[in-house]
């Protein structure tokens, strides 16, 4: 099918986009919603800016739609974006939140299109385990839960941190992608990326137990 890609830059959605090709679909477009608060109960907020980025490394255009980020009223924003596109279904990284995968597929049941999940309801440390077989560079860029302090923020995701991650887990049940709030990510690097992103400044924020490294400068360089 010809699909379009919900990306927001972080890992579920650009393993999604992955994973979608290599099944045989073709991805048309990447599609970014653009929240105008912080809280947005659908959409991904830091460095959502990277998304220009992600499309010319993999060499997919991308739309972009702000959105009220208000709960509920957003989904009209996000109906809007894709009635304007021309695809037949969406691919979107929902692996547990039955709130995302089921608003994605109300909008598509009304606009006549497929609702493609590929990692939905994998174990979440397979999920992790791949990322990290399949060599994607991915940091963390936002920390909002307990056990997270600054040092999380910037910090690739890799075998130790997985190790970590798996321990606070089991002392707070937090989930392994992230997908109750936890934290949040950005891909540098995919298989499927033609150039990486490399991080030139950023800034972190920090304090009451949450925060965020927002990248003020990034640009594509080549892979080695």
């Amino acid at each position: 099918m010809r699909l379009a890609a919900l990306v927001s830059g972080g890992k579920d959605s650009v393993l999604a986009l992955y994973r979608a090709q290599q099944m045989g679909h073709t991805i048309e477009i990447l599609a970014t919603m653009i929240p105008k608060r912080e809280d947005s109960y659908m959409f991904h907020f830091p460095n959502i800016h990277l998304t220009g980025l992600i499309s010319r490394a993999v060499e997919i255009p991308l739309v972009t739609a702000e959105t009220s980020g208000i709960k509920e009223k957003e989904l009209e924003d996000l109906k809007r974006l894709l009635t304007s596109l021309d695809v037949e279904g969406v691919v979107s990284g929902a692996v547990a939140s039955s709130y995302q995968k089921k608003r994605i597929q109300k909008i598509c049941g009304e606009l006549g299109l497929k609702s493609v999940t590929p990692l939905w309801h994998e174990e979440p440390l397979d999920i992790m385990n791949e990322l990290i077989d399949l060599k994607f560079k991915v940091i963390i860029a936002g920390v909002y839960a307990y056990g997270f302090d600054q040092s999380w923020l910037g910090r690739e995701i890799n075998s130790a941190t997985l190790e970590r991650l798996v321990e606070l887990h089991k002392e707070y049940q937090i989930s392994l992608v992230g997908e109750g709030g936890e934290y949040e990510s950005l891909v540098l690097d995919a298989p499927f990326y033609k150039k990486r992103i490399e991080i030139v400044e950023a800034e972190t924020n920090y304090e009451n137990g949450s925060g965020v490294l927002m990248v003020k400068e990034a640009r594509l360089v080549d892979k080695e």
